[in-house]
């Protein structure tokens, strides 16, 4: 597997230059008696640098370094090593990019704001604009309250993110610095590995996917994946490397074979092993419920040639000589993924009727594979790096569709969705392609096109026939929208479209209509209760309503009238406190008599509205949301207020209108049992069944209901166990399903949020 250069340390290598303990004299920097004292370190790196951009000056790099040991002098990291060595190897990470001397003060200096008493106008006047800008866009808000430490999480991220827009160095920066991070994990407490892990693989591996940059994003990975579920890890690396010897063995008489077969044909090339990572080998897994000796392609062939003629020559030879399996040949040369990745794949059946698989691309192809952005690293006076690279195009449309998106919870649920891979290519009748996420459908395409577009389609067609608007896009399908002036999206749609664009755009319409009429009606609903009380509203004052909504934390009357629509507030309230001589109190109402419950069915008493009492609460049945987990409520008219999980998938299209968001927390003490539905899929093996029942029985969690059935697959050997167990919080929860993974024929455990 191919990774960076571990950190620079005396007397190593990095990016392939030997370093002595003294290092010859390079340009930039001056050669005395105390240039050749400075630490082993910063010489490794300076060669480094040197290396990879002989014509730069390197002296900033020296100063950067010795301001920032200055600062961090007496600090140390986790593991009690000298916290020097951690933005010392950041800055090698970078300079084995070849990233330009910006890029690598950035990196020995990206820590000073954040921990020491410097700001960024220190770095400003000492290194200039562009090292400051990219410092401070690195730098968290730690230093800012925020409610929760999730609020303070987003908006590092959105800080991050438009500093990326005028910055692409920042998020380089900030990946390098991930990187060394998860290589030093060890010596943090589990919660915080777990913590840090999980960041890594929602936020920056997709970040580092997004920008091409294959060998960081596989490193991150595979690193985050072995703190997450070290025990799938072990097992998956271990049947990796004990198959590793037959996989090499057979691979090299392909290999030859291959290169024989080009030769004749004249082609030059050079054929590598490729090796399947340990993380890429468990999506497979958990994606297509199989077994590891069901994986076929563990390991393939990559041939590098010289010119894209002789990757579709290459191409023709390889099926030539093997058997390709249906559906599985992509062409990402003639469509580039949007990360700009081209390469030719395919799976063929071998000798022994074993599947491997080949890709086949360019030398400036493979660079762009393992580096992306940074293999084309562009820095010019008067530029800000590569903004015009189409792999930074999402970025910015991501930034603007989520410009007025304050919510945090919602930021955060948009931005992992926007960070997975695109998938589907599909083409306007013109040609033009539109590259959109797995599980597109035509009304994301028809935003896509373009706004008004969207706005107005009342239908579409695909390949020539008529399709509800609810279908999945495939790839190459020829899509026609259908639009009606004067037509506005349904809030229906918002339960169909994946992309961010369309959910955004959709949600804005929808939310100026619904505050129109939620205006209206918390208008008629306050004269209809001025009326019953015998109360003269021509006596109520505009003043008065304002400083009644800045008490309730609202801005302007109209965003009172909304929330009284919205049913937040009683306008018997509202009355009260606009006009405390003339409303009468609200009578104490008559207590319901005691309804009988069933554990674990409503559970609103363990759930608690932020600063009201009284309140309707249940839980989300899409969800079914249980202790510990994040959550939020969401008012709904006359029932109540709905509380969901943070990451269930409806979060994000019922909260277009941040006015009925609603805080909610989970209350303490309480000793209330949660229904939750477990599917385990399984070999079929006598006495599995009977393993999983005594986890359940160690701990102390009830089976309400049971059912195991055989699955019917090309081996027949795979078993379905659904059950609906009571579990105390969300931490029994995770270490039930952990034990399950653990049984041997286990080969995944779902929890189904749906009850």
């Amino acid at each position: 597997m191919d990774t960076f250069p571990d950190p620079p340390s005396p007397g190593s290598a990095v990016g392939g230059v030997s370093e002595s303990p003294v290092a010859p004299p390079l340009p930039g920097v001056a050669s005395s008696a105390a240039e050749s004292a400075e630490p082993a370190e910063l010489q490794t790196l300076l060669a480094a640098v040197h290396q990879a951009r002989p014509k730069d000056d390197l002296s900033p790099i020296s100063t950067a370094y010795h301001f920032a040991a200055k600062y961090h002098e007496g600090q140390l990291r986790a593991s009690g090593e000298p916290y020097m060595s951690h933005p010392t190897a950041v800055a090698g990470i970078l300079a084995a990019m070849r990233m330009d001397v910006v890029s690598i003060e950035t990196g020995l200096l990206h820590d000073v704001v954040e921990d020491t008493l410097v700001t960024v106008a220190d770095v400003q006047k000492a290194f200039g604009e562009d090292v400051a800008r990219c410092v401070d866009g690195v730098t968290k808000l730690s230093k800012i309250d925020f409610l929760s430490a999730e609020d303070r999480q987003a908006e590092s991220y959105r800080k991050m993110l438009l500093a990326m827009v005028n910055d692409i160095r920042v998020i380089i920066v900030k990946l390098a610095d991930r990187l060394h991070n998860m290589r030093t994990l060890d010596s943090l407490s589990p919660e915080r590995q777990t913590k840090i892990a999980k960041e890594t693989l929602e936020i920056y591996a997709p970040i580092a996917h997004r920008l091409g940059m294959g060998k960081v994003r596989g490193e991150l990975e595979d690193l985050a994946f072995r703190y997450l579920d070290p025990d799938a890890w072990a097992e998956i690396s271990h049947s990796i490397d004990s198959q590793r010897t037959a996989n090499e063995e057979y691979l090299e008489r392909m290999r030859r074979t291959v290169e024989e077969e080009l030769r004749k044909e004249g082609i030059p090339a050079r054929v590598e092993s490729r090796v399947k990572r340990a993380y890429s080998v468990y999506q497979k897994l958990r994606k297509q419920k199989i077994s590891l000796d069901q994986v076929y392609d563990l390991m393939g062939l990559r041939i590098i040639t010289d010119s894209v003629k002789n990757c579709y020559g290459a191409l023709g030879i390889i099926h030539n000589e093997w058997r390709p399996v249906p559906g599985r040949i992509k062409d990402f040369i003639a469509i580039p993924r949007p990360n700009l990745y081209q390469s030719l794949h395919t799976s063929v059946v071998g000798p022994e009727g074993r599947h491997f698989e080949i890709q086949i691309r360019t030398d400036e192809m493979h660079r762009i594979a393992e580096e992306g952005i940074a293999a084309h690293w562009k820095y010019k006076e008067g530029r800000r790096g590569v903004q015009d690279d189409q792999r930074v195009a999402w970025l910015r449309q991501l930034v603007e569709w989520q410009q007025e998106m304050r919510d945090p919870g919602e930021f955060m649920s948009t931005l992992k969705v926007d960070l997975y891979p695109e998938e589907v290519y599909c083409f306007t009748p013109k040609g033009r392609v539109i590259i959109l996420p797995s599980g597109s459908s035509p009304i994301d395409f028809a935003y896509a096109v373009h706004s008004e577009v969207g706005n107005t389609c009342t239908g579409a067609k695909i390949n020539g026939r008529i399709v509800p608007l609810r279908s999945t896009l495939r790839n190459g399908d020829v899509v026609d929208i259908l639009t009606t002036t004067g037509h506005e999206p349904s809030k229906d749609w918002l339960s169909i479209v994946k992309t961010s664009r369309a959910k955004n755009k959709i949600k804005h319409i929808i939310n100026q209509n619904e505050r129109v009429r939620a205006i209206e009606i918390g208008q008629k609903y306050l004269e209809k209760e001025a009326r019953r009380l015998g109360v003269s509203l021509s006596r109520v004052k505009a003043d008065d309503l304002e400083a009644v909504a800045a008490e309730y934390g609202l801005g302007k009357t109209e965003d009172l009238y909304a929330a009284l629509g919205y049913g937040k507030f009683s306008a018997r309230q509202v009355l009260q406190k606009a006009l405390p001589e003339q409303s009468q109190p609200e009578p104490a109402p008559v207590a319901p008599p005691p309804q009988p419950r069933a554990a674990g069915t409503d559970l609103e008493d363990s759930i608690k509205v932020r600063g009201v009492d009284d309140v309707m609460v249940y839980r989300a049945k899409c969800c079914n949301p249980i202790k510990g987990e994040a959550i939020v409520g969401y008012v709904t008219r006359g029932k109540g207020i709905a509380v969901h999980s943070r990451s269930c998938t409806n979060v994000t299209n019922l909260m277009y209108d941040s006015e009925r968001r609603i805080d909610v927390e989970w209350a303490r003490n309480t000793t209330d049992s949660y229904p939750v539905r477990i599917v385990v899929h399984t070999d079929d093996r006598p006495g599995l069944l009977a393993q999983l029942t005594a986890i359940l029985s160690d701990e102390n969690s009830n089976v309400r209901s049971l059912e195991a059935r055989t699955v019917m697959d090309e081996r027949n050997d795979s078993a379905l166990i659904e059950m609906t167990v009571d579990v105390r919080d969300k931490k029994q929860l995770e270490k039930l399903c952990g034990a399950m993974r653990r049984v041997s024929g286990v080969r995944d455990v779902e929890r189904l949020a749906n009850q």
